[in-house]
C-alpha cells in the first residue's frame, strides 16, 4: 500500500501544476534538461492570460518576456532557447504527423507529455510510472480538505465500535472496504482514489489485518493521522487479567525475558534472550540490561524518559528488546549511558529526585520486558528543539536540532530517521539521514554531552509540501523525530581496503559520516574515492570542505561530475555511464577488499547498481542506500 506523504519527491501528488518528479527514468542524457523545459513552459502557458484582442498574449509570448511565474527565464540565453525551439518543433512535427494519421495515436496518458507515447518511451529508454496517475482533484491537499469538510468518511455516523474477524471479513469491496493496522480498523473506500499507489494495492488488505503489508511498503508514514477520520474502531480482543506490579516484577527474576514473550522463529533463530536488573544507592537507580551480545556500543541503546515513562530500545542484531515502564518514583532529566562492550551490558544511571528507598523499579508498560523484530516495531518519535539554520547552497541548508535532555540517541552510520510535522492540521513525515556537523574537525562546533545535536543538510524544495514548512520553522521551534532504521551494517568496513562513494545531490548526506568514520577508524583502508554528481557548481554542497580533506590525506580523491555546467567547467560532465564508472572504479590489487556505496534519486541508484553488476561487483561489495 502507498500512502501519500511517501517519499518520492515533494509535493508529486499535490496537482496537476506540480513537478511530476519520479515518473520515469532516462539514459539519454538530454532527456532530464528537455523535459524540465517542457514542463515550465506547460506551467507558464496555463498561467498565462488569453485575450482575443492580445495576439503576442494568445500565442504565448508572456513566456518569452516575462519567464515563467513572471521572472526572466533561466534559459534566455540564445542556446538554450533554441533548444527550446527545437523542441517544440519535435514535440508540433509529432502532433502534426498524428493528425494526419502517418504514426498510430496515442493509448491512454495526457497529450502533452511525450513520454506517455509507447514509441517515444522506447526510443529514449523511458520506463512507465511506477505510481498511479491520480485523478485531478485527488491530491494530498485534497484528501486532507475533504478530512476537515465535517463529512462522515466512515459511514458510522461518528460512532466507534468493536470489529471481529468476522465483521471485518465481510468489507472486502472497493465501495466497502475496512482494513486493520496494528488493531485499529479502518474504513479506507473513501481514501480509494487519493492512493498513490492505486485502488488495488489497497485491495491487497480488503476485509483483513494489512499490518504485514504495511510494514513492507512504508511502516513510517504516518496513518494515524492520515486516516483519523477513517476510524471504525478497535479490533475486538479479549479482556486481559489485571497483575499485581510487585509480584509480577518477582517473578521475572532478575528481568528474566519469559519465552512466551518470543516468537517461534526467534527462539530458533534470534539472539540469545537478553534481561535486565535494577539496583539503587541513596540518589541514584541503575538499570543493567544483558544483551549477551559483544557488538553492543552506544548507537545500540536508544533511550527516552517523559514524566514518570521510561522506555529504552537495545538494538540486538535485526531485534530490538524493550525496557518500558512507569517508574515508581520521580527522577531527574539528565542521565548517563554506559556500555561494556566485551560483556554486552548496557548501564542506564538515574538521579533520584528524593533520596528515599525504592520497594520496586516500576509497572510495566505496553510490549515491556518483549524482544521483537525490528521490522515489526513501531516508530517512537521525541520532540527535538531547532537551535540552528544555515544556507549551505542556494537551495540546501544545514539544520541543528538538539535532542530533550532526556533522550539519549546516537544514530549509526548509514541509518535514517523520520522527521515529522504537522501542515494543516495533518501529520506529514520524511525520511533523512543526519550529517555530522562538518566534515574538518577545525569547522566543528563544541558539542553538548552524549551527542545532544543532531544534524541534517535538506534541500527546499519551494513546490513542495514538507520541505518549505520545515524551512519556516523559527530558532525554538520543535521537530518530531523518530528512532533511526536502515539496513547498512559497520561490520562491512572490516578489513576494508578500497572504499567508492557514488552521490548524486543530497544523496551525498550518508557519505559524510562514513567519510568521516572510514578516514579515522578502518586502520586497513588503503583508498577512499568519491565520485559526486550534481548539475551545477552552485549546487554542489561543502565542495570547498571535501577539497581541503582530500588535500589533508592523500587517500581520499574527489571528482565532481556536473550535469549542466558553464562553458569555463574543466571537470567531468554528464550522468552516470559505463564510461565514467569503469575509469572511477579502478582498483590496485586484485584481490582488494571492496565496498562500493550508492545513493542518490532512485532511477540514478537504480541504474548504478546496473552498471555496477555489468562491471562484476558482487551483491556483497555493493551498498545502495533508500529509505
Amino acid at each position: 500500500m502507498r500512502l501519500a506523504g511517501e517519499r518520492g519527491g515533494e509535493g508529486a501528488n499535490l496537482s496537476m501544476c506540480s513537478r511530476p518528479r519520479g515518473l520515469y527514468k532516462a539514459r539519454v542524457s538530454d532527456l532530464l534538461e528537455l523535459a524540465k523545459i517542457a514542463r515550465e513552459l506547460a506551467a507558464a502557458f496555463r498561467q498565462s492570460p488569453r485575450r482575443h484582442g492580445d495576439r503576442k498574449r494568445r500565442r504565448g509570448h508572456r513566456v518569452w518576456s516575462r519567464g515563467v511565474h513572471g521572472h526572466r527565464p533561466h534559459y534566455a540565453a540564445r542556446g538554450r532557447r533554441l533548444r527550446i525551439r527545437g523542441l517544440l518543433e519535435t514535440l508540433g512535427g509529432r502532433r502534426r504527423q498524428e493528425r494526419r494519421g502517418d504514426t498510430e495515436p496515442r493509448r491512454g496518458g495526457d497529450a502533452r507529455w511525450p513520454w506517455n507515447d509507447r514509441s517515444f518511451r522506447k526510443a529514449f529508454a523511458i520506463q512507465a510510472p511506477s505510481q498511479v496517475p491520480l485523478k485531478q482533484g485527488r491530491s494530498l491537499m485534497d484528501w486532507i480538505r475533504l478530512t476537515k469538510s465535517g463529512k462522515d468518511l466512515t459511514g458510522l455516523k461518528g460512532r466507534l465500535i468493536e470489529v471481529t474477524e468476522e465483521e471485518l471479513k465481510k468489507h472486502n469491496k472497493k465501495d466497502d472496504c475496512w482494513i486493520c493496522i496494528r488493531g485499529f480498523v479502518y474504513n479506507v473506500s473513501p481514501y480509494m482514489e487519493y492512493h498513490p499507489g492505486g485502488e488495488d494495492e489497497l485491495m491487497r488488505a480488503a476485509g483483513s489485518d494489512g499490518t504485514e503489508l504495511f510494514d513492507q511498503v512504508h511502516r513510517w508514514v504516518n496513518y494515524e493521522s492520515m486516516l483519523k477520520e477513517c476510524l471504525v474502531g478497535r479490533m475486538a480482543i479479549k479482556p486481559a487479567v489485571l497483575k499485581d506490579y510487585r509480584e509480577e516484577e518477582k517473578k521475572v527474576l532478575n528481568g528474566m525475558l519469559p519465552k512466551s514473550q518470543v516468537t517461534d522463529t526467534l527462539a530458533k533463530e534470534g539472539p540469545s534472550y537478553p534481561s535486565y536488573d535494577w539496583f539503587q544507592t541513596n540518589s541514584l537507580v541503575t538499570i543493567a540490561i544483558y544483551t549477551k551480545q559483544k557488538d553492543i556500543n552506544l548507537d545500540s541503546i536508544i533511550v527516552d524518559h517523559q514524566d514518570d515513562s521510561f522506555r529504552a530500545e537495545t538494538i540486538i542484531k535485526d531485534c530490538l528488546y524493550l525496557i518500558h515502564i512507569g517508574l515508581s518514583h520521580e527522577v531527574q532529566e539528565d542521565f548517563s549511558v554506559r556500555v561494556v562492550e566485551s560483556v554486552g551490558k548496557i548501564e542506564i544511571v538515574l538521579k533520584k529526585k528524593e533520596n528515599t528507598s525504592w520497594d520496586f523499579l516500576g509497572h510495566p508498560l505496553e510490549n515491556h520486558n518483549s524482544l521483537i523484530p525490528r521490522k515489526d516495531t513501531g516508530l517512537y518519535y521525541r520532540k527535538c528543539q531547532l537551535i540552528s539554520k544555515e544556507n549551505v547552497t542556494h537551495d540546501t541548508r544545514l539544520f541543528c536540532l538538539m535532542l530533550p535532555p532526556s533522550t539519549h540517541l546516537q544514530v549509526p552510520i548509514g541509518q535514517h530517521v523520520y522527521l515529522k510535522l504537522p501542515i494543516t492540521g495533518t501529520e506529514i513525515v520524511k525520511p533523512y539521514t543526519p550529517v555530522s556537523g562538518s566534515l574538518l574537525s577545525e569547522f566543528k562546533e563544541p558539542v553538548l554531552p552524549n551527542n545532544k545535536y543532531i544534524y541534517f543538510l535538506i534541500k527546499i524544495y519551494h513546490t513542495g509540501l514538507f520541505t518549505p514548512e520545515l524551512d519556516r520553522l523559527q530558532i525554538g521551534d520543535f521537530v518530531s523525530v523518530s528512532s533511526p532504521e536502515g539496513n547498512f551494517k559497520i561490520s562491512k568496513f572490516q578489513e576494508l581496503e578500497d572504499l567508492f562513494l557514488l552521490a548524486a545531490g543530497t544523496g551525498f548526506t550518508p557519505m559524510v559520516k562514513i567519510l568521516n568514520y572510514a578516514l579515522t577508524d578502518i586502520p586497513s583502508l588503503r583508498k577512499v574515492k568519491l565520485m559526486f554528481f550534481n548539475k551545477t557548481e552552485d549546487d554542489i554542497i561543502w565542495r570547498s570542505q571535501l577539497e581541503k580533506l582530500a588535500f589533508k590525506d592523500k587517500r581520499l580523491d574527489v571528482e565532481f561530475v556536473l550535469s549542466a555546467p558553464i562553458s569555463e567547467w574543466n571537470g567531468k560532465q554528464g550522468h552516470i555511464s559505463p564510461a565514467l564508472l569503469s575509469e572511477f572504479l579502478k582498483i590496485n590489487l586484485d584481490k582488494s577488499k571492496v565496498l562500493v556505496c550508492i545513493c542518490g534519486p532512485v532511477p540514478f541508484t537504480e541504474q548504478g547498481v546496473r552498471l555496477l553488476q555489468d562491471l562484476n561487483f558482487s551483491k556483497n561489495e555493493i551498498h545502495s542506500f533508500t529509505a
